[in-house]
């Protein structure tokens, strides 16, 4: 059996780790980031390392559609796409969408908004993806009929073996030790992106314990932005995993 994730998440949720544990299964391939140089290019946003991005990554979403499409290499029998919700817009088609499976990494606006900010400074509600991770979850639930299975950041560096396992038993797949610890460094498989963003992960071999620090207190735009995403990642937050 094939499967063909999308793991839906936003910006500074830990999905980078989350590729990790994937990518270290011996059965499974990883795509970072597949739709970030057309959204790059369309948006005309100024991200960090924006032309070399374009330079270096199909920009084009219909060829990118077909790549995530196309046969698996032999012995891979797991597709694992780190999907970043709001490089999903609204120009692209979605029928590819019931061409895979659907899972979905949230994490609590506060934090997620602190770290944005000192990435990007001022953006907007759409950059955090949450508005875009509930459109995507109502399109599936509305087309499969049931709700895909979502995870929260912090249930996950809380107890990373529970819920990876509760993870893999809704999706059907076995679960593997070895989703639980990698090698440090850089991967090939990384986007031109990683040298801005991935430097913790680089360090990092497994999920380190959540911090036992106070819950950021926002300000100004940022508290503004914490409440109008924290009614979407709360709806998201109820269908949530239990480990």
């Amino acid at each position: 059996m094939t499967l063909r994730l999308a793991m839906w998440s936003g910006p500074r949720n830990v999905s980078t780790a989350f590729m990790r544990a994937w990518e270290n299964r011996p059965d499974t391939a990883v795509v970072d980031e597949p739709f970030y140089a057309h959204y790059l290019r369309v948006t005309g946003l100024e991200h960090p390392g924006r032309d070399e991005v374009i330079a270096r990554h199909e920009s084009d979403w219909r060829r990118v559609v077909d790549a995530l499409l196309a046969p698996l290499p032999p012995g891979v029998t797991i597709l694992y796409q780190k999907q970043m919700s709001h490089h999903l817009l609204p120009g692209m088609g979605r029928e590819w969408l019931g061409a895979v499976t659907h899972a979905f990494l949230i994490r609590d606006p506060a934090p997620m908004l602190a770290s944005l900010g000192e990435k990007l400074g001022r953006f907007d509600l759409d950059a955090t993806g949450l508005p875009q991770q509930v459109e995507i979850f109502d399109y599936v639930e509305r087309t499969t009929g049931r709700a895909p299975p979502v995870v929260d950041a912090a249930d996950l560096l809380a107890a990373p073996e529970a819920v990876l396992r509760a993870l893999c038993a809704a999706l059907g797949v076995p679960f593997s030790e070895r989703m639980l610890s990698w090698p440090p460094g850089p991967r090939a498989t990384d986007g031109v992106w990683a040298k801005h963003w991935y430097g913790r992960v680089e360090r990092s071999t497994g999920f380190e314990p959540p911090e036992a620090v106070e819950m950021p207190r926002l300000t100004g735009r940022l508290a503004e932005l914490d409440a109008q995403c924290r009614p979407l990642y709360e709806r998201l937050r109820a269908h949530c995993l239990r480990a």
